[in-house]
């Protein structure tokens, strides 16, 4: 099975969880877009964080960017979106066991 690049970032980002929370950045919606440069093999990510002083959001920006370079050698950049995170942003079936959907 043949896999773009943006899909092995994506899959390699779901091992990164937000640990006040226990669900990855992935489910609960927190990658907001990845931009792919093919020919340099690397990545900008924009991500948002759950609150605007998560206090885990350096680790887990530190996070994003470590697991991410793992598929992405030319290297990624990670760029915090200013968008406030809601609870519709989860995947779907993410909120299932919090009661929310």
């Amino acid at each position: 099975m043949v896999t773009s690049k943006e899909e092995e970032l994506v899959e390699v980002l779901r091992s990164v969880i937000d640990p006040e929370i226990g669900m990855n950045v992935v489910e609960l919606g927190l990658i907001r877009q990845t931009d792919i440069n093919e020919e340099e093999n690397s990545a900008k990510v924009t991500m948002i964080l759950t609150t605007p002083f998560c206090p885990y959001g350096p680790q887990m920006i530190e996070q994003v960017r470590s697991v991410a370079s793992t598929v992405m050698e030319g290297g990624v950049e990670v760029e915090i979106g200013t968008e406030l995170w809601d609870p519709s942003m989860m995947e779907e079936g993410a909120g299932g066991d919090w009661g929310l959907f």
